[in-house]
């Protein structure tokens, strides 16, 4: 159990600063490809080979997923949209007892708008196959598989491409964040 002063957007937070220091120390430059018709706030340094360096950078505004919600009649899970409303950024290395991860983050404003598309496509997919609603979060090393919220209780799963999920990893989005470390070289 943890504490229940703890919020999505702390644990967050300390773990993106955590990851952050780690990267420092390793003398690691984070890299993401360049998008050429939007800067991204994240973004730092010279393009080099259609890649920018890039560290974190906190929004200003969170981002909308009323759309999304109006459009298929669904409320979002609290803390998935607290997840996605606090960093730019081009998706942060992570580990967890199971693996490693990438939790997503939005490139710039635009990219949010691509980004509830892409939830929606996703959305609309698993209802045709009668699944049960999840929120994508994070890639893994394996492409087949994601990290998911199943939006009806906040869980987290192991999601593979497709299929139902089945794997559980966490009770809760906060729940899983407090699992996670600054990914070893």
């Amino acid at each position: 159990m943890h504490d229940s002063t703890l919020t999505v957007a702390t644990v967050y937070s300390e773990l993106v600063e955590k990851v952050q220091q780690q990267a420092q120390l390793n003398g690691d430059i984070w890299r993401s490809w360049v998008d050429p018709a939007h800067v991204s706030p994240a973004q730092y340094g010279d393009v080099v080979d259609d890649q920018v360096a890039w560290w974190p950078c906190v929004m200003a505004t969170p981002v909308d997923f009323s759309g999304v919600e109006r459009g298929l009649d669904i409320t979002l899970n609290a803390q998935f949209k607290q997840f996605f409303g606090q960093f730019y950024g081009g998706g942060l290395p992570v580990s967890h007892p199971r693996g490693n991860a990438e939790l997503l983050m939005v490139w710039h404003d635009s990219d949010a708008e691509r980004l509830q598309q892409n939830l929606i496509a996703h959305l609309m997919m698993k209802r045709q196959l009668k699944q049960r609603d999840t929120l994508f979060f994070a890639i893994t090393d394996d492409d087949d598989f994601m990290l998911s919220v199943l939006n009806s209780t906040g869980e987290v799963y192991l999601e593979q491409v497709g299929r139902e999920v089945q794997q559980k990893l966490a009770d809760s989005l906060l729940e899983f964040l407090l699992q996670l470390a600054p990914r070893q070289a």
